[in-house]
């Protein structure tokens, strides 16, 4: 490998090239034994049909797959292989599977497992992923494992639990007169809302969320199921788009401004900063965000550090508490003021949010034992009466969605996203910012009005709500639920970065957090990496630069494949507009920008570029 795949991913290791399936208009990509972005005529069907094996903390087993065979003819496909996973104390799951596609558009998926000893799995079976680009809010027709046919949508708004139980098929039109019967046997299926977590998809999966998990496959007990997908129809496929096309760039209006930039700040991170301060001013964020938790050992030392921090780079300043709320609430929130003062920490705005809310809590599950918000923000007003308050989630959309704060009490509410909950390949994560003017738009559904916070929100995941904790990665592998991610040090995460705030700038937050300072979320880099500690990464640059559109006029900037390039637009008073563009693919793309009265330019893999 070379010193570029350093720079594009932080790590040598690539991922495989996908195997192209095709059979008449039907294709499909074969990647590590699941099948992706499953096509007919060009036009997205399916985003994945995936067998699926997660333990006991939601982590995703990697199977290792043998006697492998793809067999591709002028008009059908045919792949099987063997697989297995081992989970803890040597237990082992083998499974076979076989993959069948024809030209008449049809397509089979069936695996047959076989427990060689008692495995625990939260899951085991297929996942099937509809898209949401151009199906979201669509009629779709529902069959039932009770025979019953249902004709619906899918939901626009996202739904915060299962939007359809007890599933046996599910069709939706492809193209007009063009229509794709997806059927589901060999166990119970429901379908959830993934654009909660920010993936850009409906997943219906096996097993429902009302039976108790982790559960166990009894050892030599045959587990089968077969998901297939039938396309009929008269109607005439469009031709594909060339490929070769440049990607235009259009601007339009000018809206509401652009959000201020925060980067948050962990109590053991402080000395780096304070250590790196000039590179810190270079940067420029507008917003502090200093976590505090006390329910993991933060005091008066936590509290003093971030007052050091706050005197020698003036900036706003958020206190991210966690409330333990196992006592009386005044007692707590007024002990934590008494610190604040005595530390001498000058703070713009606190927001709070009860430990217990750190976990999630699945459809089906009791909910915790919690104080009541409406109790935790009236003792957070009382113990802080002259700063803004905010509250909501420190995890995702998902646990805001579920749990609705009353934000009447409040002066902003707030939540996270992180796009490595399900899946961590690179299209996933990158996919995953099809999915966030979803929820930007759901939010405001929610909330109307109410001042709007995102983040931080950053590749690698900082806490699980649906786990014991997140999974090391000491190996700088591409994991889910992991805390640390390679790509993050790579430009990778810079072009993740541009493209996630033009996914959201039209939403009118007031403030966005896309990483930390130092450490494994920061803009500069650790130890162990191919260039200098403390050096700036990729995604340094990406930050600077949405801090310095920070506060401009967001301009509506469009691109003619938003699937490859993003563009994020902002004017200053005097009329002078910043464009910033981000490829978010592997692949150079030509760029047409003649609305800047440029002819063209080329982007190299996941390159972002500025235009003044």
């Amino acid at each position: 490998m070379t010193a570029d795949t350093f720079l594009l991913y932080g790590t040598r290791v690539v991922e495989a090239e996908p195997v192209r399936l095709s059979a008449g208009a039907l294709s499909a990509d074969f990647v590590n034994g699941n099948l992706r972005t499953i096509r007919h005529g060009g036009t997205e069907v399916l985003r994945a049909i995936a067998y699926i094996v997660r333990d006991r903390d939601w982590g995703t087993y990697e199977p290792e797959l043998t006697e492998l065979v793809v067999d591709q003819g002028a008009d059908a496909f045919l792949v099987s292989y063997t697989a297995s996973c081992t989970g803890p104390d040597a237990s082992r799951l083998a499974f076979r599977a076989t993959i069948k596609g024809s030209s008449d558009g049809y397509l089979a998926f069936d695996v047959s497992a076989l427990p060689e000893s008692d495995f625990e799995a939260n899951r085991c079976g297929f996942c099937i992923l509809h898209p949401i680009a151009g199906l979201a809010g669509s009629p779709v027709t529902v069959e039932h494992t009770d025979g019953s046919v249902v004709a619906t949508k899918l939901p626009l708004l996202i739904d915060p639990w299962q939007p359809f139980k007890h599933l046996r098929a599910i069709t939706h039109e492809v193209q007009p007169g063009i229509v794709a019967e997806c059927r589901m046997e060999g166990d119970t299926f429901e379908m959830e809302d993934q654009r909660n977590w920010s993936d850009a998809s409906y997943k219906t999966y096996v097993r429902p969320l009302a039976l108790p998990w982790p559960y166990v496959l009894p050892v030599g007990q045959t587990v089968s199921q077969t998901v297939s997908l039938c396309i009929t129809g008269e109607g005439k496929m469009p031709a594909a788009a060339a490929t070769t096309e440049p990607v235009r760039v259009e601007l339009g209006e000018a809206g509401q401004k652009l959000p201020d930039i925060g980067v948050i700040i962990y109590p053991d991170e402080v000395e780096a900063a304070l250590a790196n301060l000039p590179t810190l001013a270079e940067l420029g964020p507008q917003q502090l965000i200093l976590h505090y938790d006390p329910t993991r050992g933060h005091g008066l030392a936590a509290l003093q550090s971030f007052a050091k921090l706050a005197a020698a780079y003036p900036a706003g300043t958020t206190l991210e508490c966690v409330v333990d709320g196992a006592g009386d609430l005044n007692a707590e929130l007024s002990a934590v003021a008494a610190l604040v003062c005595q530390a001498g920490l000058k703070l713009s705005a606190i927001a709070v949010s009860p430990s217990v809310d750190r976990q999630s809590t699945p459809p089906g599950s009791a909910w915790p034992e919690c104080p009541p918000l409406d109790d935790i923000y009236a003792a957070a007003r009382r113990a802080f009466p002259d700063i803004r308050l905010g509250g909501g989630m420190f995890s995702y959309f998902t646990e805001l969605n579920r749990k609705r704060v009353p934000a009447d009490q409040l002066d902003f509410v707030t939540h996270c996203t992180c796009p490595i909950v399900h899946a961590a390949d690179d299209l996933s994560i990158m996919q995953s910012l099809e999915a966030l003017p979803f929820i930007t738009q759901s939010a405001r559904a929610i909330f109307g009005a109410k001042p709007y916070r995102i983040g931080p929100s950053t590749i690698a995941m900082r806490q699980n709500p649906y786990g014991g904790a997140t999974k090391p990665n000491p190996g700088g592998q591409r994991i889910a639920m992991a805390d640390s991610d390679p790509r993050h040090a790579g430009q990778f995460a810079a072009a993740w970065t541009i493209g996630y705030a033009a996914r959201v700038a039209a939403a009118g937050l007031e403030q966005l957090t896309l990483s930390s300072f130092t450490g494994p979320f920061g803009v500069l880099a650790s130890s162990g990496e191919p260039v200098a500690e403390g050096s700036p990464r990729p995604l340094f640059r990406a930050i600077k630069g949405l801090c310095e559109l920070a506060g401009l006029a967001h301009v509506a900037a469009g691109t003619s494949d938003e699937t490859k390039v993003l563009a994020l637009a902002g004017r200053s008073a005097s009329g002078d507009t910043v464009v910033w563009l981000a490829n978010l693919t592997a692949d150079d793309v030509q760029v047409d920008i003649s609305a800047f009265g440029r002819s063209h330019l080329v982007m190299t893999p996941y390159e972002i570029v500025r235009i003044d």
